[in-house]
């Protein structure tokens, strides 16, 4: 098991705990119109990843052709470095995800959690499936971008400190809805 699936593990049993007793109510409540909501966060989160999932196949089949940016090995480490750093945790100012990354707008269905906690084990086992491409140093250009670029061991660092981004970012929405109901 790759750290980044133990990673996976550890943020989906975290979320579990968080999450699992809140009303599909709670889970799509929104504090403000610019906020997203539990369900949103979730929602982004599988999306995002799941996009990652044809480049790492094409890439399996041996028809992905690295972009020109890509072979220039200092830039796609850099370029992993900005996405990694924009998504980190740590990273206190909103940024604006990609079209082909927002949520749902509308009720968003309460087995929200399950269907996560679902895709986070598919996603764990994908990536440890990938171990053979990371030790080759594979380089991959992001699903909403072509032009940006970054090698296979940086998306999933960037996968791993995004999902605890959002997770942090919805802790923060359940514990307002639990100070309302106090």
């Amino acid at each position: 098991m790759s750290e980044w699936s133990q990673q996976i593990h550890s943020l989906s049993e975290w979320a579990n705990q968080a999450f699992r007793f809140l009303t599909p109510d709670e889970l799509n409540w929104r504090p403000d119109s610019s906020t997203w909501s539990i369900a949103q966060n979730l929602e982004h989160l599988i999306t995002v990843n799941e996009t990652y999932y044809p480049v790492i196949e094409v890439v399996r089949r041996g028809r992905y052709k690295v972009p020109f940016l890509g072979r220039i090995g200092f830039l796609n480490r850099a370029m992993g470095n900005t996405v990694y750093r924009s998504v980190a945790p740590s990273q206190k100012r909103k940024t604006r995800t990609f079209p082909i990354w927002e949520p749902s707008q509308s009720t968003i269905n309460g087995d929200i959690l399950d269907r996560f906690l679902q895709h986070q084990e598919e996603l764990a086992t994908f990536i440890d499936s990938c171990a053979d491409l990371v030790d080759q140093k594979q380089i991959i250009s992001s699903p909403a971008n072509r032009n940006i670029v970054y090698p296979l061991s940086s998306a999933f660092d960037i996968i791993v400190a995004h999902e605890q981004r959002h997770l942090e970012a919805a802790d923060l929405i359940r514990i307002q809805i639990l100070q309302a109901v106090s």
